[in-house]
């Protein structure tokens, strides 16, 4: 019997301790990503690409008025997704 197939985020959280990060960037990364896929409605990342990545940021920008050191740790966490 195979082994079930790890979830994304628990993927995502695997890669981030074999590269060393803290905990406190794996659990931003990981809230920043879920905030992408649900912004998407649910879709799959390997469904998006750059216009929904930059679609996600503009909202974040214009709609959200983040900092801009908040648009780059999303923009962080998206790229680490890739």
């Amino acid at each position: 019997m195979e082994p079930k197939p790890k979830k994304l985020l628990e993927q995502v959280r695997e890669v981030m301790r074999l590269r060393h990060y803290a905990y406190r960037t794996e659990e931003t990364y990981v809230q920043w990503i879920k905030r992408y896929i649900l912004f998407h409605q649910k879709r799959h990342p390997r469904e998006m690409g750059r216009d929904e990545i930059e679609a996600f940021l503009t909202d974040l920008a214009v709609n959200q008025q983040v900092a801009a050191a908040t648009q780059n740790q999303a923009l962080n966490a998206i790229l680490f997704l890739y």
